[in-house]
């Protein structure tokens, strides 16, 4: 039985045949609507989400399957104090496969250890959230064709934003990869990530400015300051709007430079750049229900079945 607790759990040739199962579902929709006909996923969300829970939703009901689960920890037996270990043992009894977020970082690993059916980290504190990633990659590789020799700049709460990291981590094993990390030193991306590049010799710069990097981009990742990460609400406030790309900034980009947001924005990306072709952001989205769909099938081990019902 096998689990996704960080996008580094599969190898890249494990990544690109999960890939071409999520394009080939993406343009053969049909084939797959009764692929898991039968099957329960179970989603597990003990703090709010709306594209992750929804996405995964969507996928298992796409592929004929059903959803059961709770979208609050307060509607759940953690409110009267029930463990982790204990839930899943108990969702391994009623489902097939597993999506938890969780606020803790190591929570869906706690999970992992204690189930009987495979388990997915939908998100764990500011640690990790490898279906994003995957999300994150099918994008790219989907509209730039490739993951290799790119220069992408990861911009705004590059501290807090376990999208930025496990994005890096991901894209780190793809050859020609360089990073610019865009934030201020409040934010700065941590050290063992940069520890990391360091050690595999991939270039990054740490820069302040956005507008000075704009022209050297094939990829602009920009993230939000995330309240609920934050124990001040005075930094906070300072520091929600420090970065706003707007129609006029995006002039200085390259024309096939690609936006992509893990979204929910607030005000780091105006509303007047949605119209432009390098947005991808709501593409990025669908990309999230397809790719999941890929994994869900590849965990329950039914990819290469989607012309007979499980």
């Amino acid at each position: 039985m096998r689990h996704l607790m960080n996008p580094l759990d599969f190898t890249v040739e494990e990544l690109d045949s999960l890939f071409d199962l999520a394009n080939d579902i993406e343009h053969n929709m049909p084939k797959y609507a009764h692929t898991c006909a039968g099957k329960k996923l179970a989603t597990c969300f003990y703090e709010p989400s709306t594209r992750t829970r929804l996405s995964f939703e969507a996928a298992m009901l796409n592929l004929g399957g059903s959803v059961l689960g709770f979208s609050d920890a307060n509607s759940s037996s953690a409110s009267k104090g029930e463990s982790v270990a204990d839930t899943i043992r108990i969702i391994s009894c009623y489902a097939d496969i597993c999506a938890i977020r969780h606020p803790k970082e190591g929570a869906p690993l706690v999970a992992a250890e204690h189930s009987g059916i495979p388990v997915i980290n939908a998100g764990d504190g500011g640690h990790q959230h490898p279906t994003q990633t995957l999300t994150d990659l099918l994008t790219i590789r989907s509209l730039r064709g490739h993951l290799d020799h790119l220069t992408i700049g990861l911009c705004g709460d590059l501290k807090f934003g376990r999208t930025v990291h496990s994005l890096i981590n991901a894209l780190s094993r793809y050859e020609g990869m360089r990073f610019i990390f865009i934030s201020p030193d409040e934010l700065r991306i941590p050290d063992y990530i940069t520890e990391m590049l360091r050690d595999k010799n991939i270039p990054y710069e740490e820069v302040i400015r956005l507008e000075d990097t704009l022209p050297r981009l094939d990829i602009l990742y920009m993230t939000r300051v995330q309240r609920e990460r934050f124990f001040n609400e005075e930094d906070y406030i300072r520091l929600k709007d420090f970065y706003i790309l707007n129609k006029k900034k995006l002039r200085h980009a390259p024309a096939d430079m690609l936006v992509l947001h893990p979204l929910p924005r607030v005000n780091e990306i105006s509303v007047d750049v949605d119209d432009d072709p390098r947005a991808v952001y709501f593409k990025q989205a669908q990309y999230g229900v397809y790719v999941r769909m890929a994994l869900i099938l590849t965990l329950l081990g039914l990819a290469g079945k989607e012309e007979t019902k499980c």
